[in-house]
């Protein structure tokens, strides 16, 4: 008996271990759309505050339905990042034009391009006095750009363009049902999963919306809030100009998204960039060229200090309530697995997972150890 029992159980793992392959073969070839979904569902999470403040706007006593609600949020979310992208494109060409005046002119005595020179001359032997770093750059520029295909660089333009109205339509269109219906997305996964345990996946997958939801709303103001900062430091104090400094900001602020590495770039592009523009078209202090760019790096460093000490600690005690220690081991892991895109992905993934951890297997020690809060009035659901 115990025997034929044993052989049932084994059974039972087997089969549901051959359903999860298949799930992951299915996931694996259809990510595509699971990706237009996932997107969606991000759109949906950042859309629902927006619809709950539209809904608070009633005429003659009665709100908007949830039809017209959903498709205002959407109007007012991919209309303010496609006003932000149209103004803000400009602003960056302009950078990258007036910038690349810069090898077009005679640099002063004693410029950081002939700094660079000699300190390569002094490192590598074997080259000649008359080493020209930006000469060497720009043939390699050249020698890439010539073996680039006219016709297939303009048909792998036509088909990303195309591929790009594909996916915003699918997102838009797939987002409109997630935000006009509430718990659609959760509905969903919950009708995938065993009746026993349908209701508290559902009741997870809401604890999983509201973090994620403060999350990506978070994020944007932290966005927000350094680049705003780092627009007001180098105008006000590296005296850039307006428009320099907006731009330079912007991409600073998009950088910030991604972990640790990303304002590192953001500072060094954004010190680099600076200093091109100083001796491209004059702007800025009046000062060392190497003076200009610490004063550049401490005030995109500082401003980084300001996010770390106080942007960043309001957005993960808010959505994930994670230690710094776990946060940090979770982005090396997946960076390590999946490169930047795993970075980025790092902080949602893991506050599903914690809700998850926390709803069904909260009677294993490690799960305990990591998550000391939890509700203890909720119950853990066997699987």
């Amino acid at each position: 008996m115990d025997s034929q029992r044993n052989v049932d159980r084994l059974a039972g793992y087997l089969i549901k271990i051959g359903v999860i392959a298949i799930l992951a073969l299915l996931c694996w070839y259809f990510r595509g759309i699971l990706l237009y979904v996932v997107l969606a569902f991000v759109v949906s999470l950042i859309g629902k505050p927006i619809k709950k403040l539209l809904a608070k706007i009633r005429i003659a006593g009665h709100s908007a339905p949830d039809w017209l609600l959903a498709i205002l949020t959407l109007v007012l979310i991919f209309g303010g990042l496609f006003l932000l992208f149209t103004r803000m494109v400009p602003v960056i060409s302009g950078i990258i034009s007036d910038a690349s005046i810069f090898s077009h002119i005679k640099l002063p005595e004693g410029n950081v391009i002939e700094d660079i020179n000699k300190w390569v001359i002094s490192v590598i032997p074997g080259i000649s006095e008359d080493f020209d770093a930006v000469g060497v750059l720009l043939d390699r520029v050249k020698e890439v750009v010539s073996d680039i295909s006219v016709t297939s660089l303009l048909g792998s333009v036509a088909s990303a363009v195309a591929g790009i109205v594909v996916g915003l339509f699918s997102v838009a269109f797939i987002s409109f049902f997630f935000i006009k219906n509430d718990g659609l997305f959760g509905r969903i996964i919950a009708a995938l999963v065993p009746d026993r345990i349908e209701e508290s996946v559902g009741k997870a997958i809401s604890d999983i919306e509201r973090l994620l939801s403060r999350y990506f709303i978070g994020l944007l103001v932290e966005m927000t809030g350094v680049a705003l900062l780092d627009f007001l430091g180098l105008w006000l104090i590296a005296r850039i100009g307006a428009g320099y400094a907006l731009g330079i900001a912007f991409i600073a602020g998009i950088l910030n998204v991604i972990p640790y590495i990303g304002p590192l770039i953001g500072e060094i592009l954004g010190a680099l960039l600076c200093v091109v523009l100083k001796y491209g078209v004059g702007v800025g202090l009046d000062v060392n060229i190497w003076v200009f760019a610490g004063i550049v790096l401490v005030i995109m460093l500082s401003v980084q200090l300001i996010d770390n000490f106080i942007y960043q600690p309001l957005i993960y005690s808010s959505s994930i309530q994670a230690t710094p220690l776990e946060i940090f081991i979770v982005i090396l892991v997946a960076g390590h697995i999946g490169g930047v895109l795993g970075m980025l992905a790092a902080i949602p993934a893991y506050t599903v997972i914690r809700v998850v951890a926390g709803r069904f297997f909260y009677k294993q020690k490690a799960v305990r150890r990591l998550i000391p809060d939890r509700d203890k009035s909720t119950p853990e659901i066997e699987i």
